[in-house]
């Protein structure tokens, strides 16, 4: 399935714009963060949040991870489901986010989400993490306990966003898998010929 519009990189370009609108505009960092004591009076930062980053390294590492992973997956999966997971696992993420940090923001929750889901569609692809080869699944598990760890030894990242993230994305890709195992079977069901149709062919195509 090819994808339509590369939406993965085209917010990833979202977010470089946001964060050149961070560094221009004092408040507008203010307005759209996730503030857990303003989140029921401000909604929608619990989606405006994952379009901002707090420092130029925390762009180029979501921006670089969602232009690949995001890709890659939205190529498997087509745009509209892409789109529906990355703001679906975004949003999941943002539930701890919220509950266990007094503020947060960044793309991280809905990566992870990405690569949550990816871990399950493509789980023998090679990818490279702190310059070892490793499988998608292992790659998943290293992640996983960076991030247990972190939550043990605190550093002023959202792990649990990032452990929901994931979470949420390996139950979509599960989904995803079962769907697409289902559509194939169909597919595979639909272009069966029974004995009838092929004689009837033979009959219609080769003159005896």
């Amino acid at each position: 399935m090819k994808y339509e519009n590369r939406w993965a990189l085209i917010l990833t370009g979202i977010i470089i714009l946001f964060f050149i609108i961070q560094n221009i505009i004092p408040w507008f960092t203010n307005l759209f963060i996730l503030n857990s004591d303003l989140v029921f009076s401000r909604p929608w930062t619990l989606i405006t949040s994952m379009f901002l980053h707090g420092s130029l390294i925390h762009l180029l590492l979501n921006g670089f991870a969602l232009a690949l992973f995001g890709s890659l997956l939205e190529n498997i999966l087509g745009s509209k489901k892409f789109l529906f997971l990355f703001f679906l696992t975004g949003l999941i993420a943002n539930i701890p986010a919220f509950l266990f940090y007094k503020a947060s923001l960044g793309a991280s929750g809905a990566i992870f989400g990405v690569l949550g889901t990816l871990t399950v569609l493509r789980p023998n692809m090679t990818i490279w993490v702190s310059y070892m080869p490793m499988p998608m699944w292992i790659a998943a598990i290293v992640w996983a306990l960076q991030d247990v760890f972190g939550i043990l030894a605190p550093s002023g990242i959202a792990n649990l966003a990032h452990l929901g993230g994931l979470f949420a994305g390996l139950i979509l890709g599960f989904f995803y898998r079962k769907d697409h195992a289902k559509n194939r079977k169909k597919k595979n069901k639909d272009i069966m010929l029974s004995d009838d149709e092929i004689e009837e062919w033979e009959r219609s195509n080769f003159k005896v």
